[in-house]
């Protein structure tokens, strides 16, 4: 592949204190961002923010707001991890659709390929900058307006059930499955609005365990014991 857009669960990243980050695991999947990088796949990156904020959970304040602190986790997670890749010796960016200082750009089309272009690792913090979308929503939105081949959704979870495996112990995990079964089913890949879009933009996903060894490089290279999801 070309150009892939990664999304990686924020919950993921924190390893087994659930919360915040874990330096280890942030290591192992930058190692494994440069490994992929160094083979010539231009790689964008969205980061969810769930190792410090969920804010669908929150009754106590008012959902736009909620989502924001959800936007401010996203753009910490992408801060980190994004030092973290140059410490491994990558080049990255990140942009986000907001300002946001002097921390990151402001997201534009041109921009962001003319990080590509200097082979830079590009970072899209913040979600879309609306409230009510999740970063699953700018994972696609993202993916498509850059033309990726595909989505690597790297998670908690080893791929797509038919049933929740936290609550279900005899939940069946999928190897292949497609866009429009995902959507009918209302199956939890990714939220429904996200899931839609892929579906009517064409966008293939591979759906993995972060915590596998070397999952981004072996998803990147198609062996990976994930869920397939076409078009």
């Amino acid at each position: 592949m070309k150009r892939i857009l990664l999304k990686l669960s924020g919950e993921a990243l924190a390893g087994p204190k659930k919360t915040g980050f874990d330096e280890e695991t942030v290591l192992a999947v930058a190692k494994q961002i440069r490994a992929v990088a160094e083979e010539g796949t231009q790689i964008g990156i969205v980061i969810g923010g769930g190792n410090f904020w969920r804010g669908r959970t929150s009754e106590t304040i008012e959902r736009s707001k909620a989502d924001q602190i959800g936007m401010l986790a996203t753009v910490m997670n992408c801060i980190y991890v994004s030092d973290i890749c140059r410490y491994t010796g990558l080049s990255t960016e990140i942009f986000t659709p907001f300002v946001c200082g002097a921390f990151t750009k402001l997201y534009s089309k041109d921009a962001v390929e003319e990080a590509f272009a200097a082979g830079k690792i590009v970072f899209f913090a913040g979600g879309t900058g609306h409230p009510y979308f999740s970063t699953d929503t700018a994972t696609v939105l993202r993916a498509v307006e850059i033309g990726a081949d595909a989505i690597l959704l790297a998670k908690a979870v080893d791929g797509i059930y038919d049933s929740d495996p936290k609550i279900n112990p005899a939940a069946v995990k999928y190897d292949e499955i497609t866009i429009e079964e995902v959507v009918d089913r209302k199956l939890a890949a990714m939220d429904l609005t996200a899931s839609i879009m892929c579906l009517e933009q064409r966008m293939p996903m591979m759906v993995f365990g972060l915590d596998e060894e070397n999952s981004i490089v072996n998803a990147v290279h198609g062996r990976f014991s994930g869920t397939r999801v076409t078009v």
